[in-house]
């Protein structure tokens, strides 16, 4: 096993002292750092943006080839941490707890905590197993200033763990599964944009997923949790099929077929797409043809008619009046204002 004692004042400062322990080398370029590893003891990258209203991501995309613990002294540095694992999963416990204590991080499942100043949080990394995660850490005196100005919004437990800003308690929660934090996971790793457009992207995606966190805790100790009849291996395949609409655009989906296609009934598919992305199956192949087509008519030479049936649609005049429906203009006006732009740029 490969232990890892961590003490530092800040996120930066823990991603160098875990450099120290497994090697590596740190690169830094618009404000997000990048520890890229590739030896005997990992494979992959651990990243960090600060923002400068009291937060900072963490993402880890990493495989460790032995199993690692990473033992964090919370004496200078006890953020509220929101964790999120997208691929594989990890383990934590408080240093005060016996080794059986370890609770998994699954994946796909909201775990936010915090410690005590001066105590021990350890957490627990799998071998051979990829681990894909983002860690929001909440520095609370000043996000508190800058960002928590509707406390009241938030139960009365999680405010509370905001308002300890002198570090007294310890928190800890463990979430159901929440396949729509994935989606914006997602969202993050497409974004192509370069320089401080790309950071102010991600800025935007960290504080939507800090929400979504906030969010299900509230709902979840209001006994307000979603009620659905899906296992979480019936999500992920419905997720995975969404995925699959997208790669395949244009190609006739029937409920019939996807529903033999996947195993599913008709109506766990409609349950499902629902849950996950608040549209029926139809709702979501259109919205996704729909979004395929602004981005083609922006950023493509292609005219409307060629548009319309590299999407699968056959009706222009239905595509149109869908187009405006959700848009607010036709296709042919936003093309034109996409036009104007770049002759006033």
């Amino acid at each position: 096993m490969i232990k890892i004692k961590v003490d530092a004042h800040d996120t930066a400062e823990s991603v160098e002292q875990i450099k120290n322990a497994i090697g590596g080398e740190i690169t830094e370029r618009w404000g997000q750092h990048s520890l890229n590893v590739s030896n005997d003891k990992a494979n992959g990258s651990i990243r960090f943006i600060t923002f400068d209203w009291g937060v900072s991501l963490l993402e880890l995309d990493i495989t460790f080839f032995d199993e690692v613990l990473i033992e964090v002294d919370t004496s200078d540095f006890n953020p509220i941490s929101f964790y999120y694992c997208l691929e594989g999963y990890c383990g934590h416990k408080f240093g005060y707890q016996p080794e059986d204590d370890i609770k998994i991080m699954e994946q796909f499942q909201s775990v936010i905590l915090t410690n005590r100043d001066g105590g021990i949080t350890d957490r627990y990394f799998p071998k051979d197993i990829k681990i894909s995660q983002t860690v929001i850490q909440v520095r609370r005196k000043p996000f508190l200033r800058k960002r928590l100005n509707q406390g009241e919004e938030l139960n009365k437990q999680l405010y509370k763990v905001f308002l300890d800003t002198d570090h007294e308690k310890v928190f800890a929660y463990y979430g159901s599964y929440n396949l729509k934090i994935a989606e914006v996971m997602g969202e993050i790793k497409k974004i192509k944009a370069k320089g401080m457009v790309r950071i102010m992207m991600i800025e935007g995606y960290v504080y939507q997923i800090l929400s979504m966190h906030m969010i299900q805790h509230n709902k979840e100790v209001q006994n307000k949790r979603p009620q659905t009849s899906l296992l979480k291996r019936e999500l992920k395949k419905i997720r995975s099929y969404a995925k699959k609409i997208e790669k395949n655009i244009a190609k006739d989906f029937s409920l019939e077929d996807i529903s033999a296609e996947t195993g599913l009934t008709q109506a766990k598919l409609q349950e499902g797409f629902k849950l996950l992305y608040n549209k029926t199956v139809t709702e979501y192949i259109r919205h996704a043809r729909l979004e395929l087509a602004r981005d083609y008519i922006a950023t493509t030479e292609m005219n409307i008619s060629e548009v319309v049936y590299s999407i699968g649609f056959t009706s222009r005049s239905y595509f149109s009046k869908i187009f405006k429906e959700k848009y607010g203009l036709s296709p042919s006006e936003f093309k034109n204002s996409k036009k104007s732009a770049e002759v006033v740029g």
